[in-house]
């Protein structure tokens, strides 16, 4: 059987973040449009609006952008913004991280080809974990 998983590498950084479901909820409600718009990008939104239970997807969205910014060791700031990091699937519905100019210059910055991402949530909180990854054997 071949799983034809992305291809590994490296490992050049590491960042993890768990966030609290019912945290982003909260402010989704205070804040509304200005909250999606200001962190998750058109894609983002798009997918996790659609879902039943859309915040259980935001709240993983944003603990991927803060997993990713802590394995730059840059956080969320001039460096990386918050839509500088979007979350799609891949083939086989697997999460997937594309960068913008600014995620892609910090990726050829820390010498890494590509970002693995993992994410997991419940009812209550919403885990995200990243590794900044340089491919051996020219894969990408």
């Amino acid at each position: 059987m071949n799983l034809d998983l992305v291809p590994g590498g490296v490992l050049v950084g590491l960042g993890s973040d768990l966030v609290d479901v019912d945290r982003i909820r909260g402010v989704w409600e205070r804040q509304g449009e200005r909250f999606l718009e200001r962190v998750f990008t058109a894609e983002e939104r798009q997918y996790c609006l659609r879902m039943k239970f859309p915040h259980k997807h935001l709240a993983a969205r944003f603990a991927a952008k803060e997993a990713v910014s802590k394995a730059f060791s840059t956080g969320i700031g001039p460096l990386l913004s918050w839509k500088s990091v979007s979350v799609y699937h891949g083939e086989r519905m697997d999460p997937r991280v594309r960068l913008d100019e600014k995620g892609e210059a910090l990726l050829r910055a820390a010498g890494a080809t590509h970002v693995l991402l993992t994410l997991a949530h419940t009812d209550g909180q919403a885990l995200a974990v990243a590794a900044l990854v340089r491919a051996e054997g020219g894969r990408t």
